[in-house]
C-alpha cells in the first residue's frame, strides 16, 4: 500500500457541526457501541467515532510505513467550517510485533488497521463538536448532512457514568507456566544475554453475562483519569480496549514528546521505589534507548535530568519527559519504527529480548503494548 496523492483514491466530503453535550460516549445511547473512542484527560482529549469511511490496513511489515505515512493526507472537502483542534481523524494501531504467528483472538485486527469514522464527536476545552465524513460512493454531501442531523437531533446531553454494578468475574491463567518463564528470563540476565526483558501472559475473564463494553469504558476511565482509555473494534465486532498511562510520542510538525516510563511499585511506595537501585537501572535503561533510537531523526534531544514519580490508582511508575526537534522531512511513521517497542514493553538488548519473547513467551501479544492512537 502506498500514500495516497490528492489526485488518488477516495476523496472525502466532510461537515461538522457544535453539539449540546459534554461527553462523547453518551453517543452510545443513540448511535450504539463506538467503533472508536480515545479519552485522555492530562491531554484534555476525548473523542468517540462510529461507523468507517474509509479505512487503510496493512497486511505485511514492508507495507507499515507507507501505511502509516499517508494517514494526514487524505483529500477532504469541508462543507463549511473546518476543525482546529479535532483529535484524529484516523483512529487505530498495530501489533506489537510484525512476525509470528497470530491466535483466533487477534485475526481480525491484521497487523495494522486505521479508520477514519463517519461520525467523530469530541470535546474541545468545554464544548462537545460533531464530524460526518463521507466519499461520493457512500452518499457524499447528502449522507453527510443527514449525519449531522441525525445526531443533532439524538445526542444526549448528559455524562456517561458507569451504571453497571460490580460483577463476580471468573478467570484463569496458567500461573506455574509464567513462574517457569520468569526464571529462564532470570537466568538469561544473570548470564549476560539480556539486561532486560518484559513479560506477559494471558488471562481468560468470564462473566455472568456478557460484557456492556460502554460501563467497562466508562469505568475505566473514571478510575484511570491519568490514562489513556481507548477502545478499537474491528468489522466482526471484536474489540481491543483499556487504559495505558505510557505515551510512545506526540508529534506536531517537527516537536516531539515521548517518555520513559519503567520501574514500578505498589501504592504507597514512592519511598522505596526512588531508592530502588534495581528500578533505577531498570528505568535508566529505557531513557538511555529513547535517547539513543531518536539521535537519528532529531536536530536536538532533551530529557528531565531526575525522573518523577507516577503515582496511578493501582501502581507507581518511575517517569522521565523527553522532547525532541526531529529533522526536517521525518514523519509520524519514522518516529513510531525508531521507538517501538521500546525497553519498556520489549527489552534490552532490543532484539535479543525480542527472540527471547518470541521463543519463550508461547503468546501472541496482538496489539497489547503495540502503538495505538490517533493520527
Amino acid at each position: 500500500m502506498t500514500p495516497l496523492s490528492p489526485a488518488e483514491g477516495p476523496h472525502w466530503v466532510a461537515g461538522m457541526m457544535p453539539l449540546a453535550g459534554v461527553d462523547p460516549l453518551a453517543g452510545a445511547g443513540s448511535l450504539g457501541i463506538p467503533s472508536v473512542y480515545w479519552e485522555r484527560p492530562v491531554d484534555r482529549e476525548a473523542a468517540a467515532g462510529w461507523g468507517e469511511a474509509g479505512v487503510r490496513e496493512a497486511h505485511v511489515a514492508a507495507e507499515l510505513p507507507a501505511v502509516l505515512g499517508s494517514l494526514g493526507h487524505e483529500a477532504v472537502r469541508w462543507l463549511g467550517p473546518v476543525p482546529v483542534r479535532m483529535p484524529g481523524p484516523w483512529f487505530g494501531g498495530m501489533r506489537f510485533s510484525p512476525t509470528g504467528q497470530v491466535d483466533g483472538a487477534w485475526r481480525s485486527h491484521g497487523l495494522a488497521r486505521w479508520t477514519l469514522p463517519e461520525l467523530l464527536v469530541w470535546r474541545e476545552d468545554n464544548a462537545l463538536y460533531v464530524a460526518a465524513f463521507a466519499t461520493e460512493a457512500q452518499g457524499g454531501e447528502d449522507a453527510v448532512r443527514s449525519r449531522l442531523e441525525r445526531v443533532r437531533a439524538s445526542f444526549s446531553q448528559a455524562y456517561r457514568h458507569a451504571v453497571g454494578a460490580p460483577v463476580a468475574l471468573r478467570t484463569t491463567s496458567s500461573r506455574p507456566d509464567f513462574e517457569a518463564l520468569v526464571d529462564r528470563a532470570v537466568e538469561a540476565i544473570t548470564t549476560g544475554h539480556l539486561h532486560k526483558v518484559v513479560l506477559a501472559r494471558a488471562m481468560d475473564a468470564e462473566g455472568p453475562a456478557p460484557f456492556d463494553v460502554v460501563d467497562v469504558l466508562a469505568r475505566l476511565r473514571e478510575q484511570n483519569p491519568r490514562c489513556a482509555t481507548f477502545l478499537f473494534r474491528a468489522p466482526d465486532g471484536t474489540g481491543f480496549l483499556g487504559a495505558t498511562p505510557e505515551t510512545l510520542c506526540r508529534v506536531d510538525g517537527r516537536v516531539l514528546e515521548t517518555e520513559a516510563l519503567a520501574g514500578t511499585a505498589a501504592p504507597g511506595g514512592e519511598a522505596a521505589l526512588d531508592a530502588s537501585d534495581k528500578d533505577r537501572r531498570e528505568h535508566e535503561a529505557v531513557v538511555r534507548y529513547i535517547l539513543q533510537a531518536l539521535e537519528p531523526v532529531a536536530a536536538s534531544v532533551s530529557a528531565d535530568a531526575q525522573p518523577s514519580v507516577l503515582a496511578l490508582k493501582n501502581v507507581m511508575h518511575l517517569r522521565t519527559g523527553i522532547r525532541a526537534k526531529l529533522d526536517e522531512g521525518v514523519d509520524t511513521a519514522q518516529v513510531v519504527t525508531a521507538l517501538h517497542p521500546t525497553p519498556a514493553v520489549g527489552g534490552t538488548p532490543r532484539e535479543r529480548a525480542l527472540s527471547f519473547l518470541v521463543e519463550h513467551e508461547a503468546l501472541d501479544r496482538g496489539w497489547y503494548a503495540g502503538p495505538v492512537g490517533w493520527v
